[in-house]
């Protein structure tokens, strides 16, 4: 598979480091830490350059790209902790594109083209895993469209979101609908979690009524996908904390003196760079692979986000380790940035699913296709 990037893709790259460097340096970002949504003017900006129909179809307004390019956007919002809900609105564009009914995509997809609102997916639930099989919330039918009720946690970005997407189990079966922010029985709370760089709220659904056109298509085969491209996303948002994490390092074991001369001459510490920078190397391949698999379509696409998932959440760990280890105490205070990046990696590594839960799902598709052969 061929790794090296299309002028344009290099070219989506160049415009969304060159627009977070301008509009979202790290002082905005830590004057946002404590605001209940993402940036607005930052998400206005990012609207004009495209990014919210960069993976649509043209006909509703979009780019036509693919996940590759979304996968690019989020590697530099990781890089430069974006507040801005890129990933949420583009996972909810896809399963529109994708499965949803043609009145509702027409109806919807422009606006999140437009980035005039923005949705979110809400999927994960208490104390349940980011699985099908963790989903309990349940739909109805009642005279002649649904009923919701359940509870949804770490909903990113639900605060401001016009629409959300919400899975729910349908005669058993998981099933999204499009559900409007503010229907009557949509109660929002905000929660206070590890990362402040994103906004997560906890979302309860009381008896709310959902026309019957806003189900998508698909059932339980779309849900699965869908995860899969947010666990690849979610890869590419690590990636780049990733990348900065080892720069920031590299700057501080080039200038930090001990015993008379910079510790980055010493060759213990330039092992543990080494071994960061295998790690994100590694972590790049595995994701962007990925991501060329699901626009591909080929056959291991789904094994090939499983194994990027479970790689990058274990590799993140351990850049964030050495990168605090090499960094010495000031690496775990609240004025060096770094203490930021530990927090987003931190919670990269368990969105849609950790390590074992993808490890897990690996081993049963591996079992699938060996006994289908």
């Amino acid at each position: 598979m061929n790794f090296e990037l299309s002028d344009e893709q290099g070219m989506v790259r160049a415009a969304s480091r060159d627009l977070l460097t301008d509009r979202s340096p790290m002082e905005r970002v830590r004057a946002g830490l404590e605001e209940a949504d993402a940036d607005p003017r930052l998400w206005a900006s990012a609207a004009e350059l495209g990014w919210p129909g960069l993976a649509l179809p043209e006909e509703y307004g979009g780019s036509g790209q693919g996940l590759v390019e979304l996968a690019l956007v989020a590697e530099e919002a990781g890089r430069a902790l974006g507040r801005v809900p890129f990933l949420p609105t583009a996972l909810v564009g896809r399963a529109l594109a994708a499965a949803g009914p043609t009145p509702l995509a027409a109806r919807v997809l422009p606006e999140l083209a437009a980035g005039t609102s923005w949705a979110t997916w809400a999927f994960a639930e208490p104390r349940a895993p980011w699985t099908p099989d963790g989903v309990r919330a349940e739909v109805r039918c009642e005279e002649g469209e649904f009923v919701l009720d359940g509870v949804k946690t770490a909903v990113q970005d639900a605060g401001g979101a016009g629409r959300l997407l919400v899975t729910a189990r349908h005669d058993g079966v998981p099933a999204s609908f499009l559900v409007d922010r503010d229907a009557p029985g949509v109660a929002v709370r905000r929660q206070r979690g590890l990362d402040p760089t994103r906004a997560f709220y906890e979302v309860r659904f009381e008896a709310v009524r959902v026309p019957s056109g806003s189900r998508l298509h698909g059932g339980p085969g779309a849900v699965r996908r869908l995860l899969d491209d947010a666990a690849v996303l979610v890869c590419a948002d690590s990636l780049g904390a990733m990348e900065r994490m080892l720069e920031l390092t590299v700057e501080h074991v080039g200038t930090r003196v001990q015993f008379g001369r910079p510790i980055g001459t010493f060759q213990a510490v330039k092992h543990a760079c080494a071994d960061m920078a295998m790690l994100v190397h590694g972590a790049r391949a595995a994701t962007y692979h990925a991501a060329m698999a699901a626009d591909a379509g080929t056959p291991d696409a789904a094994r090939s986000a499983c194994s990027a998932a479970a790689y990058t959440a274990h590799a993140t760990g351990e850049v964030a380790a050495r990168a605090l280890q090499l960094h010495g105490g000031i690496g775990f205070t609240w004025e060096h940035d770094l203490h930021l990046y530990l927090r987003r990696a931190k919670a990269d590594s368990v969105l849609y699913g950790d390590a074992d839960v993808h490890r897990d799902r690996l081993c049963t598709l591996l079992r699938q296709s060996s006994a289908s052969v």
